[in-house]
């Protein structure tokens, strides 16, 4: 449901309110009025879910401005840092198949960003070999 369709639910339930109460007073008995406060009440509390109702949608588009820019402004941090690493020495871990994990090193010589991965290095270790490493495997930056 929309922010503005639920906005006009709770302006639409007030109006069907209004038009109740205008025929209960209309057909009220004389001898047995109804209560003013009552009334006042009922009337209140429309006034605060329709304001609760217009925070909640307002709150839901900035949460969704936040998420869009943050994910925006985190992308090009890291970029950037990755960016920062050609040329750097770094240590980071290489998947093996006995130990699990092995630290190697070597020297940045390009970064390229994988739309589904991130920002990518290409490492090229003392044994003349290159490794495709996240970011996010940097274990150490040398300078």
């Amino acid at each position: 449901m929309s922010s503005e369709s639920t906005i006009q639910s709770a302006s639409n339930l007030q109006m069907d309110y209004m038009k109740l109460l205008v025929t209960q007073l209309q057909y009220q008995n004389p001898l047995e009025p109804l209560d003013n406060n009552d009334m006042a009440t009922q009337l209140a509390q429309f006034s605060q879910l329709q304001q609760l109702e217009s925070i909640n949608s307002n709150s839901q588009s900035i949460n969704s401005t936040i998420n869009s820019n943050f994910a925006k402004v985190l992308g090009t941090v890291g970029r950037t840092y990755a960016n920062s690493l050609i040329g750097r020495n770094i240590s980071f871990l290489v998947s093996t198949d006995t130990d699990g994990y092995k630290e190697m090193n070597g020297t940045v010589k390009e970064v390229f960003n994988d739309p589904e991965k991130g920002s990518l290095l290409i490492v090229n270790t003392e044994d003349g070999s290159d490794y495709t490493v996240g970011v996010d495997g940097v274990v150490s930056v040398k300078s």
